[in-house]
């Protein structure tokens, strides 16, 4: 009988690791259709909520849409998806979903106008009824910013006679161009904080509202040598942490820049030391205080997609475990959005990219998986 017992006591954290395994699904089948850069959020019924961009290409393929799903609380299946914004004639690309702290959905995407990224125009919708699916927008606008000190920011960073400081000069440049890519991040004070960033430039940016998503104001942008699509934590004592994609030159990191006025100016970027091949990561602080990141763990190729986590708020990430690998390379798992469910599961989407097609995978799991 005691041995029993102790055989038993052995294989209980065994067992126990295994029934904390995410749970790994796709929200539709793969399929040759681009569907590409997913946001999930969680409605305030518990619902989950997805949406991605799908057509026949990105920037240069007009038929390009933003389609959504829906997974209502409780159940074990996605609903059909369904078209969740279109301009005709243009590609609307890298959405961004968010629900305030007043139970407003935002949907944030991209319409590129001439197709080239450096073209592109930040559309917005705010829905307040979401019982009904698809959502009724209340309020619609562009995302209209006039970067604050852009100028002398890059003429400090690249000189008086760079490219860069070209662009900057040029008003039509400088205030087209920005679009997003992770989740909006809301202080205390009731501020949404919209992290974007441009092609055209390189640099991050953030777009600022203190009125609920009805106005904009701009940060000055975050430069650096080629960090974009900020993700955006903040520390306990204030200070907002941006995590960017690494688009320049070797060695390829993870880009950080920090602000210390709710997000109205920013340092210049430096590499940290998780690899980045040049691809989306995000952040997010968890209810217990410890950090996340959802990132490529590589320098070079996109067939590794890893969950750090960090106890001393980014100064080092300790643990890091694997949502998605392929063996032979061939495979892109890329682009991940993550969120913690109101019961404490951590919820990612990203991409997944196979020789056979592309779809938009779900990943959800415990923080206790992460140790």
């Amino acid at each position: 009988m005691r041995l029993c017992t102790a055989l038993a006591a052995l294989c209980l954290p065994a067992l126990t690791l295994l029934a904390q395994e995410p749970k790994q699904e796709l929200i539709f089948p793969i399929e040759k259709w681009h569907n590409h850069s997913s946001s999930i959020v969680e409605l305030p019924n518990g619902d989950l909520f997805v949406c991605w961009f799908h057509g026949s290409g990105e920037r240069q393929a007009d038929d390009v849409v933003v389609e959504a799903a829906r997974l209502p609380k409780g159940a074990k299946q996605w609903e059909k998806r369904f078209q969740l914004a279109d301009t005709p004639g243009f590609p609307d690309t890298n959405p961004v979903m968010f629900v305030d702290s007043t139970k407003r959905l935002y949907l944030f995407y991209a319409t590129i106008l001439a197709n080239e990224w450096h073209t592109a125009l930040v559309k917005y919708r705010i829905a307040t009824d979401l019982k009904k699916f698809p959502p009724k927008w209340d309020f619609a606008d562009n995302v209209l910013l006039i970067p604050k000190n852009i100028v002398p920011k890059t003429q400090a960073m690249f000189g008086a006679e760079s490219k860069q400081m070209t662009r900057a000069s040029d008003k039509y440049f400088s205030r087209l161009g920005w679009f997003g890519r992770t989740h909006p991040l809301e202080l205390k004070s009731g501020r949404i904080l919209l992290p974007l960033y441009s092609d055209g430039y390189s640099y991050g940016i953030v777009a600022i509202s203190d009125d609920r998503g009805i106005t904009w104001t701009s940060s000055e942008p975050i430069v650096g040598r080629g960090n974009i699509q900020p993700s955006l934590v903040q520390k306990k004592d204030g200070t907002i942490v941006a995590y960017m994609r690494d688009n320049g030159p070797p060695p390829k990191r993870i880009h950080m820049a920090t602000s210390k006025d709710d997000g109205v100016s920013w340092t210049d970027a430096v590499d940290i030391d998780l690899p980045n091949p040049g691809v989306s990561v995000e952040a997010l602080k968890l209810k217990s205080g410890t950090w996340l990141m959802v990132y490529n763990d590589l320098e070079s190729g996109r067939y590794s997609l890893a969950v750090a986590t960090s106890d001393d708020e980014g100064a080092t990430w300790k643990l890091k475990r694997h949502l998605d690998r392929s063996d032979n390379k061939r495979n892109a798992y890329h682009y991940p959005s993550v969120i913690q469910a109101h019961d404490g599961t951590i919820h990612v989407t990203y991409s997944l990219f196979e020789p056979e097609g592309k779809a938009i995978k779900h990943v959800q799991f415990k923080e206790d998986w992460l140790k």
